[in-house]
Order: C-alpha cells, then structure tokens, then sequence
C-alpha cells in the first residue's frame, strides 16, 4: 500500500514537471495566436478625409491580414489632436485599443496647450511614414508661384488668412518656420484637421491651405487649387513643379510631416512584438508604398525604440523653435 502511494506521489510529481515544461516551451506562433481575439480600435485623433484618416484606413488592409482580426478606424477630432490622443492613453493597456499620430500630439502641444498626458504615457509599437507639407491657394489667386506670393504677401501684411490643425499644431509650426525666416506675416485660422482646411480654402473662408498633400492633390489636379511650396527642403516627385524651402532661400526650415502608432503605457511586452511587426509589415506592402509615393510621402517601418527615440528628440528640438517663433506661451 505504501509503495503505491509513493509511486502515486511519483508520477504526480512527474506530471507537474512536464506540464510545466511544456508551458515553458510555448512557441512564438502559439502565443501570436493568444492575441488579438477580437477586433482592434485604432483611434485617429482628426475628421475623416485628412491625411492621418487617408493613410490609416489603407493601412489596416494589411494589419488585419497580418493580425488576423478586423481593425476599426474611429476619429476623435479636436483640441488640435489631444482629445482623441487622451482618448488612447486613458484606454485599459491590453494592445485592443491604438492610435495613428502625428507630430503635433506627441511633440508640439506641450508647448503651446495645456494637455493632460507625457510622453511617458504612451507604448510606442512604429513610425509609419514621413513626408512634407503643402501649402496653397485656389486657382483664382493673383499669385502664380512662391515668388508671386510672398511678394504680394509682404505688400498684404496681416491681412492673408491660413487654415491650419489647430493653434500650435504641425502646420503653425511648419509654416511660421517659413513665414519667420522670409519675414512676412499671416493669419492662423485653426480647423479639426486638413479635410476641414481644404474645404475651407474652397469655401472661400481662408486665403491659404496649409496641410497634408493628400487632401489637396485632387483640387490641385482639378484646376481649383494651386500649390505654392512644401516644407521639405527639395521638390517633391508628386509636384515637381513646386517650391521647396531651398528654393525659398531658407533650407534650414525644413520640417517633415510624420505619422506614427501608439497605445497606452503598459501593454504587455509579447503584445507589442505582435503589434510591432504588424504595422511595419503593413506598411512595407506594396499597396502602401504606391499609395505614399503618389502622396509625396514615404515608408519609414521604424521599430517602437526609433520611435520613441525620434519623438523624445523633436519634442526637445520643437521647444527651442517654439520660443524663437513666439508660439511658446508668454
């Protein structure tokens, strides 16, 4: 009897051994499998039609291939970006609700608002892409080109009005770069989003549109708008015909347009591998490099580490420009 029971005590402890061993050679594919097991929110902080809104509902073509499960886009405009962002960082961190930004949210508000998150409330899963900012005019303008019209701009002091994403969002930053540095002086209107701008330039309510490409680029090939520079120092292939800030005089100005995917601060590790290798995999799909080299943008594919680490160091670069262009508070 007691030799029974001692085998029987063996052979449990023999069975929890192996179990346990076993768990700990679950392979990557099964734990890929564990997650996600239901649909992922991936919110974007604009209205529909802007540039962000463009590019991430081409985007999750190819994550939900990659993941598996469908990707919801959902917009949360306003505040110049900080409400849908705090919408993301206030999320349960479990990979099942993310967020595509862009610049202004993570590297420019701080300095101009008051907003309720840091940069260290956030997991950082890829940089997707980079390109310039256009700014432009409809068809009907007097100018025909840049030097037309910051001519015309430097004989209108103050009185041209330009639609932007909000006070102290990207477009204010890029476009006073370049208005400080030629000495001239326009009006910032501030809209939800480049969708916005562009209807307001065509509405007639704004004199400038200053943006994303992808919003403007149907009008521009229309005939009813017309480009008059972009914010990267050369001319873009989509519009060759087109100023870049070296052409201006001031190639220091130079400022990119990036969008990126984040989540809330603490989602797990091996979720964030899963993510992480998603989106750069979406984003180097065929699809989306035609779909950004049409736009003037590009692949970027980063890792979250050269993420975080572009993000910490424009946040620091921005806080000197804002103050040398008077958008920092007083």
């Amino acid at each position: 009897m007691k030799r029974e029971i001692k085998g029987y005590k063996y052979l449990c402890i023999v069975v929890c051994v192996f179990l346990l061993f076993s768990v700990g050679l679950e392979t990557p594919s099964e734990a890929k499998e564990k997650f996600p097991t239901r649909p992922v929110e991936l919110i974007v902080p604009t209205p529909p039609g802007g540039g962000t809104d463009i590019m991430s509902r081409i985007l999750i073509d190819g994550i939900e291939s990659f993941l598996g499960k469908k990707v919801v886009v959902v917009n949360k405009p306003g505040g110049a970006g900080s409400i849908g962002t705090t919408t993301i960082v206030e999320a349960k961190p479990d990979g099942y609700t993310l967020g595509c930004l862009w610049n202004a949210p993570l590297t420019m508000l701080h300095h101009t608002l008051k907003v309720s998150y840091t940069l260290d409330d956030f997991s950082y899963i890829a940089q997707i892409s980079k390109g310039p900012f256009l700014f432009c005019v409809r068809s009907e303008f007097p100018a025909k080109n840049a030097e037309e019209f910051f001519e015309y701009v430097r004989k209108n002091p103050g009185k041209l009005t330009y639609a932007n994403d909000g006070v102290g969002g990207t477009v204010q930053f890029a476009g006073e770069r370049v208005f400080h540095a030629l000495k001239v002086k326009l009006r910032p209107v501030p809209y939800g989003g480049a969708g916005e701008s562009i209807k307001a330039l065509l509405g007639g309510h704004v004199d400038v549109y200053g943006g994303s490409v992808p919003p403007a680029l149907p009008h521009i090939k229309a005939g009813t708008v017309r480009p008059i520079f972009v914010t990267t120092r050369e001319r873009i292939k989509v519009l060759p015909e087109v100023a870049g800030v070296s052409d201006l005089g001031h190639p220091e100005t130079e400022f990119f347009l990036w969008r990126g995917i984040v989540g809330p601060k603490g989602i797990p590790a091996d979720r964030l591998v899963i993510l992480e290798k998603a989106f750069r995999e979406a984003a180097q799909t065929d699809k989306m490099r035609g779909h950004l080299d049409k736009l003037g943008e590009m692949v970027t594919a980063s890792t979250g580490k050269e993420f975080e680490e572009l993000v910490r160091s424009e946040f620091a670069a921005v806080a000197i420009i804002a103050k040398e262009i008077g958008l920092a508070p007083k």
